[in-house]
């Protein structure tokens, strides 16, 4: 089915697990970069100001990805990865600027903002009702199989060959760029220069954002996916406390395991059944009802999770990872296909740089479960979870019925 894909589809598929493949080596780790050359504190801050600026960032590149064109926008966030990239092994090489290093990741999540959701937006553009589920699922497998080598390569490379790593960012930026140049075609025509400058303020920004937020269907959808995602986040919160806390250290394999190292056994099983198994998962995925299959998906992730909250048995934990990853598999290609259907084309990379902005709040939700699990315990955190889970079965389906009965005529059924 490969074969059949968009060579758009491929692309982006392709140079994003490039990116990923260095990026995932250094970026996870900026939080002990900024800490150990500017103290905890300062590296928090900085933190906390990456995220806003990705936040607005993304908000503006999903409206010029409707107004420019997905293709240019793609192109320029490109281009300003190269030279944060440049900076940033700059900053680097024979002395340490950390804000200099700051400075250039700020450019690069700039980038991220204007890439991501061009890219996202040409993804459906080009790609059919059909197709989709096995587009998105590749997608997630190729993310998961980059991050993972990538950690690995950070693992090993970042106290000793920094500059390397950054050396190796900048040449994969530059085939990207490339890559995207030469192969890349636009799938809608933006405006021209002069009237994509005369929208670019803040009231255009906000009257093409208006319309996202006057359509019940998605906003509905949106809430179910962050009900969702805030169970996936609660592994680097409740969770991790948890099992730091209360798991009894063992030896498996002749090598001692406690809390934190139990942890990462677990996110590392995750990652590698993702790896494994999506492609005979997404097989038996394509054959069955959408729905059913995406609303199973979202139980049997919250169910594995639950059990994160509550269990100290190595077993216990590994039997609920395998049943998580399962629902992982199942609900976030089916997911991301009813996504794509209930955004209109004209709106498309507004919606999509909203539907971004999961993550942020997604992560809010998960970490109001410190504070709630050291209250009220491990028992209450798996009843939560497994409410979260049935919350974004309900809120999701509410809003596929609202988007069925706004296409329906008024007198049929809008169940039906």
């Amino acid at each position: 089915m490969w074969q059949t894909l968009h060579p758009n589809i491929k692309i982006r598929i392709i140079t994003s697990f490039l990116a990923r493949l260095v990026g995932g080596a250094i970026f996870p780790l900026l939080a002990v970069y900024f800490a150990e050359h500017l103290g905890a504190g300062v590296a928090g801050l900085l933190l906390a100001a990456l995220v806003a600026v990705q936040f607005a960032a993304g908000l503006y590149g999903g409206h010029l990805a409707d107004l420019w064109g997905r293709r240019r926008t793609l192109l320029l966030g490109e281009s300003l990865k190269v030279v944060s990239f440049g900076v940033l092994l700059l900053a680097n090489v024979d002395h340490i600027y950390p804000y200099l290093t700051f400075a250039a990741v700020c450019l690069n999540n700039i980038a991220g903002g204007l890439v991501n959701p061009a890219s996202e937006a040409m993804l459906v553009d080009v790609s059919t009702e059909e197709s989709r589920a096995f587009m998105y699922a590749v997608n997630y497998w190729a993310i998961n199989a980059s991050l993972l080598v990538g950690t690995l390569l950070g693992g090993w490379l970042y106290r000793d060959h920094f500059a390397l790593l950054l050396a190796l960012l900048l040449g994969m930026s530059l085939v990207i760029l490339f890559v995207s140049w030469r192969f890349l075609t636009e799938t809608r025509a933006g405006q021209s220069g002069q009237a994509v400058r005369s929208q670019l303020g803040l009231r255009p920004l906000l009257r093409s954002y208006a319309a996202v937020a006057r359509d019940p269907a998605f906003l509905l959808f949106t809430a179910g996916g962050i009900a969702i995602l805030s169970i996936e986040f609660s592994r680097s919160n409740w969770a991790a406390v948890h099992l730091a806390q209360s798991f009894v250290p063992l030896t498996l394999l002749g090598q001692p395991v406690d809390g934190v190292r139990a942890l990462s056994l677990l996110t590392a099983l995750n990652t590698a059944l993702v790896v494994l198994l999506t492609a005979p998962v997404t097989a038996w995925v394509t054959k069955q009802p959408q729905l059913r299959t995406m609303y199973l998906g979202f139980v049997l992730f919250a169910a594995g999770f639950a059990v994160l909250a509550y269990s100290v048995s190595l077993k216990a934990l590994l039997a609920a990872t395998v049943v998580l990853t399962l629902g992982e598999l199942m609900y976030v290609p089916t997911r991301q296909s009813q996504l794509a259907d209930l955004m209109p084309a004209e709106g498309r990379g507004a919606y999509l740089a909203v539907n971004g902005q999961l993550f942020t709040l997604a992560k809010w939700v998960a970490a109001l479960g410190l504070p709630l699990g050291a209250a009220y315990g491990g028992g209450v955190m798996a009843a939560v979870t497994l409410a979260l889970g049935l919350l974004g079965v309900m809120l999701t389906a509410a809003g596929l019925r609202q988007r069925l009965s706004r296409v329906r005529p008024l007198t049929q059924d809008p169940t039906r």
